[in-house]
């Protein structure tokens, strides 16, 4: 793998990535963002198991491929770049990261033990970012804001082929 991207677009890529990020993961590759790179972008991925994460960058990439690395590092290495192009390349069991005058090598983990994302569901239709923030806004203030039932804390939305129902509880 070997990888050149915009520093702010890596950065942000990551940072939506890592933000799914497990806390205590059920296993230390769960810690991991899923870097592969291919055709003209490069697909930043995390996954616990339960909640999943994509972000696709413009890329120029040299050498297709997978690589796994921790995504919490990562995040915080982007995010300290200076404004140049970063480039990523794999080399043997690390990920070097080189923008500027600053390299980093962060080690990899095992891409074969990284689960595989979950397909996302068909397009059901549309709504403008506009109405859809509206409908959420109405809904959130409804949402327990308690994490001993994490369930409570989210918005449920249901959907037809003509509506979609956004619905929140927090029991009382």
């Amino acid at each position: 793998m070997k990888i050149r991207v915009e520093q702010e677009d890596l950065a942000e890529a990551v940072a939506w990535a890592a933000r799914t990020l497990p806390s205590r993961p059920t296993s230390p590759v769960l810690t991991g963002v899923r870097l592969h790179g291919e055709g003209d972008s490069v697909q930043l991925a995390a996954f616990d198991l339960e909640v999943s994460a994509k972000a696709d960058v413009s890329a120029v990439i040299d050498e297709p491929g997978p690589a796994v690395v921790n995504g919490r590092l990562l995040a915080e290495i982007a995010k300290a770049l200076p404004a140049q192009p970063v480039e990523l390349g794999l080399e043997g069991n690390r990920v070097t990261v080189r923008c500027g005058r600053s390299t980093f090598g962060l080690p990899t983990m095992a891409v074969e033990d990284y689960p595989a994302l979950p397909e996302l569901p068909p397009h059901a239709g549309h709504v403008s970012a506009v109405d859809f923030g509206a409908a959420v806004a109405q809904v959130a203030v409804a949402a327990s804001r308690d994490d001993t039932l994490p369930v409570l804390t989210g918005i449920r939305v249901e959907l037809t082929s003509t509506t979609m129902r956004l619905v929140a509880t927090d029991r009382y």
